[in-house]
């Protein structure tokens, strides 16, 4: 059994500006998946850089307010939602409510730095 509890996976300062921890990563374990699973916190009054993967990613809001912007579509999220970011597509989410906004990110293939391009 393979559990990962979220204090013991390192926190970092993504690409994109956010905090990250990664849960899983396909090639980090012998896992028969193929995506990559973290967590995400982007800071009050704070935004992620706008950038675009080659893979498709989802993204599940666990907790706080956010604007998400895909291409030039715009749309509020909150608890609950999830969303579907298309491969290749500008990308970018702002925290418009009071405390942090936290969500999942599932990027699948897996993340790799080589696949995303800050813009």
């Amino acid at each position: 059994m393979n559990i990962k509890r979220l204090l013991d996976c390192p926190e970092f300062i993504a690409g994109d500006g956010t905090n990250l921890r990664e849960l899983f990563h396909a090639s980090k374990g012998d896992f028969k998946f193929r995506y990559s699973l973290a967590r995400a916190v982007v800071k009050e009054g704070r935004v992620s850089k706008p950038h675009r993967l080659k893979t498709s990613e989802v993204y599940h809001i666990i907790e706080g307010r956010g604007r998400m912007h895909i291409g030039k579509e715009s749309s509020k999220v909150g608890p609950g939602d999830s969303i579907y970011i298309p491969p290749h597509s500008i990308q970018y989410i702002e925290n418009i409510g009071h405390g942090d906004l936290v969500f999942l990110c599932i990027v699948d293939p897996a993340w790799r730095a080589e696949d995303e391009e800050m813009v």
